[in-house]
């Protein structure tokens, strides 16, 4: 039993595109890797996204407040999983199932099991 409960939670958790391939993974210690297994990006325990030279790409605040490496603000990640520019305009929602979904309401990746916040970072506003 114990082994079944650490492969669900010990595994990486898989960004999918709409074909269901797998283009990233982020393992349990925020190791982003992309669908070679090539470490592409590392979220801190802080927020800080940074890539594999340890540079920083941007930051995810504890509210879902999303900024580049500059600090500018991109935009917000709401508890409910709606995505919203520095505008405030509508990017799009991530669902508590893990269907990614735009503006339009279209369906285009999926992320089962990831905090939303990384999801909407990847697909929203690419910060890895």
């Amino acid at each position: 039993m114990l082994m079944m409960l650490c492969a669900v939670i010990c595994s990486a958790q898989t960004i999918r595109n709409t074909n269901n391939s797998i283009v990233a993974k982020i393992d349990t210690d925020g190791t982003v890797r992309n669908s070679n297994n090539s470490v592409i990006a590392r979220i801190g325990s802080n927020g800080d996204i940074r890539d594999s030279n340890n540079h920083l790409l941007g930051k995810i605040g504890s509210s879902g407040d999303v900024r580049n490496s500059n600090n500018s603000y991109l935009g917000k990640v709401e508890s409910n999983g709606i995505v919203r520019n520095s505008n405030n305009s509508l990017l799009g929602k991530v669902e508590a199932d893990g269907i990614v979904r735009d503006s339009n309401n279209h369906t285009i990746g999926y992320a089962k099991g990831l905090p939303m916040k990384y999801a909407a970072v990847y697909f929203f506003f690419h910060l890895f």
